[in-house]
């Protein structure tokens, strides 16, 4: 079978699910970094985790607003409003993610990174739950030729 033959036989809900998991994966990960300690090496484990999970939320959201949401809004016109509604998150999500990454750079405490992660965290789930309650029902139907990586980020 062809890539785009592939591609077209993809369950979009079950990507974006995929997604979902794979950025509360990394979250968890940062998280468990930053338990360990605040030790030299438990603060480069940190960084690098939370840069990790930072990048890899970011390049979901702008992959979805370049790639996803102006598919769904072309096809089905009625989701326009709950798309700027997930816009909208993805902007404040981006706000809290570069507060999370000036903390780091200024050497924070672990309290004070983890509330961040911890703002981060019930910010972003609040937005997946409501994003999947909204989108997966359109997503099952979705027939479309495209990389998933493309629409929903490298994750």
């Amino acid at each position: 079978m062809g890539e785009s033959a592939k591609n077209r036989l993809l369950a979009w809900n079950i990507e974006l699910q995929a997604a979902h998991r794979r950025l509360r994966e990394a979250l968890r990960l940062a998280r468990e970094a930053l338990e360990a300690g605040d030790t030299v090496s438990a603060r480069a484990d940190l960084l690098l985790y939370c840069k990790g999970f930072c990048a890899a939320l970011d390049g979901h959201h702008v992959r979805e607003d370049v790639g996803l949401f102006p598919e769904l809004a072309e096809r089905h016109p009625s989701l326009r409003p709950t798309i700027a509604k997930l816009r909208q998150d993805h902007e404040m999500i981006a706000t809290l993610l570069g507060r999370l990454d000036r903390a780091m750079a200024s050497d924070a405490t672990p309290g004070e990174l983890s509330t961040h992660l911890d703002g981060l965290s019930a910010i972003m789930e609040s937005h997946f739950r409501y994003e999947e309650r909204q989108l997966l029902g359109v997503l099952s139907t979705l027939d479309l030729d495209a990389d998933p990586h493309d629409l929903l980020g490298p994750l």
